[in-house]
């Protein structure tokens, strides 16, 4: 079995991502199966904070549930053209200490998606997380997108997804980031796709 977890970037009860996310986990191909995962009741981040009481009970909890899995999928919201801040605030989190980067994110397989109300579909987004999942040395899919546009004709009022066009890009695209994590832990690679061959994740507080 094939082992995906997944996180959307969006606390909002009704958040198209959150229903997206939920959407991929009753899309899984066979042999493989996605946890829904949940970055809420991470506080912000504070180093005098992680100094004095170490890593909240809330991250460590959701790091060993993605070292456990095969596979990472982001779902991610853009607001204001960029990364949400709630979101890039869990991952910046989820990379404490410094020593565990490579528990959590070193080589592991990534694969990025996400929905919005307007025309681009978080295509902005998703590019400004390439440089984060870089800096953490995971291991992305670029195989194909996912960049859900007027989510607001592709979802319900309880979330479920009914566009059948999206359903079908979005079996396509779990079809393959599933088989790429597949090969990836035959092959044993441990070393992430682009990798600079450097290190360039910070080592001290901040």
């Amino acid at each position: 079995m094939t082992k995906l977890i997944g996180l959307s970037g969006s606390l909002r009860q009704g958040s198209f991502n959150a229903a997206l996310l939920r959407a991929a986990a009753a899309a899984m191909p066979p042999g493989a199966e996605l946890t829904v995962g949940s970055i809420r009741g991470i506080p912000l981040y504070d180093g005098d904070v992680e100094a004095a009481e170490g890593i909240p009970e809330p991250v460590a909890t959701l790091k060993q549930a993605i070292i456990a899995a095969d596979g990472l999928l982001l779902v991610t919201p853009e607001y204001n053209n960029s990364i949400p801040g709630v979101f890039k605030n869990a991952i910046d989190w989820l990379s404490r200490p410094p020593a565990d980067i490579k528990h959590v994110f070193g080589g592991r397989p990534v694969a990025l998606m996400g929905a919005s109300n307007g025309r681009f579909g978080t295509i902005l987004s998703q590019n400004g997380w390439l440089p984060v999942l870089r800096t953490l040395r995971a291991d992305l899919w670029s195989g194909s997108r996912l960049l859900v546009t007027q989510a607001e004709k592709a979802f319900d009022e309880q979330g479920r997804l009914v566009d059948d066009k999206i359903r079908e890009q979005l079996e396509r695209f779990l079809e393959g980031f599933v088989g790429f994590v597949r090969r990836q832990r035959e092959t044993g690679t441990s070393e992430p796709t682009g990798s600079t061959g450097r290190s360039t994740a910070p080592t001290g507080p901040r």
